[in-house]
């Protein structure tokens, strides 16, 4: 059995740029950056069988170019004691667009809808105990402003994840390319 979802990743270089703020919390787990994406759906639980539907149901959906922006920082739960931290995108209405289609067709194949909204982020820490409150305030007011430059999106990539004691291990299972818009300025991931 696989555990899968389906995200986008940033590049290399704005994961070098993200590695910047890991710092400065006891008892938060980092994400390694290689690890950090953004989850358009998460599946679940999958045989073999149904890995290969996924796959199938994933390579038809056809979808337009795509630019995100990294930008801003939060913490879920939003108003009680955080589990996580994590980057929010701006605004963009194609990535909903695309969250919506990949949804769509999974729903057809038969899966299950996921069954809670979706949020856009990338999470980098999750808490294994709190830090001092103060620390946090001054951490998240830091960082509050963190904005990486727009990228172009190249493909979305099936996921299995593995649970271990120092967190999940992604690996890319497949990939479904996006075309670039004709004035695509940097390498598309």
């Amino acid at each position: 059995m696989l555990r899968l979802f389906v995200a986008i990743d940033p590049p290399p270089e704005q994961r070098e740029r993200i590695r910047a703020i890991l710092t400065g919390l006891p008892g938060v787990r980092w994400a390694a950056p290689e690890q950090i994406h953004l989850t358009l759906r998460f599946i679940g639980e999958a045989d073999e069988a149904l890995f290969r539907q996924i796959s199938n149901t994933l390579a038809a959906i056809e979808t337009e170019p795509l630019t995100l922006q990294i930008r801003g920082l939060g913490q879920f739960p939003p108003h009680r004691a955080p589990r996580i931290l994590w980057l929010g995108l701006a605004e963009n209405d194609r990535l909903v667009q695309l969250r919506n289609r990949i949804e769509t067709a999974l729903l057809r194949s038969g899966l299950a809808p996921e069954g809670r909204g979706f949020s856009p982020h990338l999470t980098f820490a999750r808490f294994k105990k709190m830090p001092p409150r103060q620390l946090l305030i001054d951490f998240i007011a830091a960082n509050s402003r963190f904005e990486l430059p727009p990228f172009p999106v190249g493909a979305f990539h099936l996921y299995s994840s593995k649970i271990t004691a120092d967190g999940a291990i992604h690996q890319r299972e497949a990939s479904y390319p996006i075309p670039l818009a004709e004035n695509a300025g940097t390498q598309p991931v």
